[in-house]
C-alpha cells in the first residue's frame, strides 16, 4: 500500500481573491508542508481576462508552505473541462493518486488528512471510485463517512484505477443512462438534473467535465466517499466562475473537526442519499409536483 502523500492539483484562471483564499486555507492544513502542490493557470480568453490572469500568476509565484510548487501556465485559454482532465491525468498517470482542487474551494484544516487517509484506506477496493471533501448542508446528523453511487466535483482525489473509468463521449453516457433506465436514479429522484447537464454538455451549451464524472462512475456502479459535515465551501457562488450561478443553496459550514475513515459498508448509504434528497427539495418547494408530472409515464 503506497503510503506517500498525494500531489494536490490546483486549477486557477482569473479570480485572484478567490484564488488566494483558497491557497490560504490548503496551507493550513497540517499536512501542507508535506504535499506537492502542482497549479494549472489556464490562459486568457480575450485581453480583458488578461490583466487578471496576469494578476493570478503574480500572487502564485508567491506561494509557500508546501513540499514544492510546481505551477503549469497556458499560453492559450484551454477551458476548464480540458484544462482539468489534462492536469489530472498527468499527475495520477505520474503518481497514482491525485487531489483535485479549483480555485474557489476554501478548505478545512483537516482536508488533506481526510482525503490522504481515505485514499491509502481504499486504495485497493475496486467498489470505491474516489474520495470527496463537500457535502450539502442537511438537516440532521449524518455518518462520519459514506458512501454514494457516483462521484463529485467540490474538493475530491481518486486512483489510477478510478480515473482509468473516466468517459469524457457524454452522448455515450446519455445513450446508456436512457437504455437502462436509470435516468430518475441518477437525477437524484429527479431533485438535480444531472441528465440536463448532460444533455446540454452533448449540446455544446456547457463544457462540464463533473457531469461526465460522475455519469462514468454511476453507470459502473462504483462508489465515492463523503464526510458526515462537509470539510469544504464553495465560495464561487457570487457569479465570479464561469460555470456556477450565485445563491446559497450549497453553502456549507466547514466541520470544525477531522473525520475518521474506515471500517463502514462498501454500499450506498440509503440514508444519508434520502437526506440530501430531503434538502435539495426544502429549497425548491414547488418541485415536488413537476417531478410527479415529468415521471408519471415512466415506469
Amino acid at each position: 500500500m503506497q503510503n506517500s502523500l498525494a500531489p494536490i492539483t490546483l486549477f486557477v484562471y482569473n479570480r485572484p481573491i478567490h484564488t488566494k483564499r483558497t491557497v490560504e486555507a490548503l496551507q493550513k492544513n497540517s499536512l501542507a508542508t508535506e504535499s506537492d502542490l502542482f497549479i494549472y493557470s489556464d490562459g486568457p480568453k480575450d485581453e480583458v481576462d488578461k490583466e487578471k490572469v496576469n494578476s493570478v500568476r503574480e500572487y502564485l509565484r508567491t506561494i509557500n508552505g508546501f513540499k514544492s510548487v510546481k505551477i503549469v501556465e497556458r499560453t492559450k485559454n484551454w477551458g476548464l473541462a480540458k484544462s482539468i482532465i489534462s492536469g489530472v491525468t498527468e499527475i495520477v498517470n505520474k503518481y497514482g493518486r491525485v487531489i483535485a482542487l479549483e480555485d474557489d474551494l476554501v478548505t478545512s484544516p483537516y482536508f488533506l488528512q481526510y482525503i490522504n487517509e481515505a485514499l491509502t484506506f481504499y486504495e485497493n477496493d475496486n467498489r470505491v471510485i474516489s474520495v470527496h471533501g463537500y457535502n450539502y448542508p442537511v438537516v440532521g446528523i449524518l455518518p462520519e463517512t459514506f458512501f454514494l453511487r457516483g462521484a463529485d466535483c467540490w474538493g475530491w482525489a481518486t486512483w489510477k484505477r478510478g480515473w482509468d473509468l473516466f468517459e469524457t463521449d457524454g452522448k455515450k453516457l446519455l445513450t446508456e443512462l436512457e437504455s437502462r433506465n436509470l435516468m430518475r436514479q441518477f437525477d437524484l429522484d429527479g431533485t438535480y438534473s444531472f441528465s440536463g447537464m448532460l444533455k446540454r454538455q452533448i449540446a455544446g451549451l456547457n463544457n462540464s467535465w463533473a457531469v461526465r464524472w460522475h455519469a462514468s462512475a454511476f453507470l459502473v456502479d462504483k462508489l465515492t466517499l463523503y464526510p458526515g459535515k462537509s470539510l469544504v465551501e464553495n465560495i464561487g457562488q457570487d457569479k465570479s466562475g464561469t460555470h456556477i450561478s450565485s445563491g446559497k443553496i450549497y453553502k456549507a459550514n466547514i466541520s470544525e473537526n477531522p473525520v475518521t475513515v474506515g471500517n463502514i459498508p462498501i454500499e450506498e448509504n440509503k440514508g444519508a442519499r434520502q437526506a440530501i434528497i430531503e434538502y435539495l427539495l426544502s429549497q425548491h418547494p414547488g418541485i415536488i409536483e413537476k417531478i410527479k408530472e415529468l415521471f408519471k409515464n415512466r415506469s
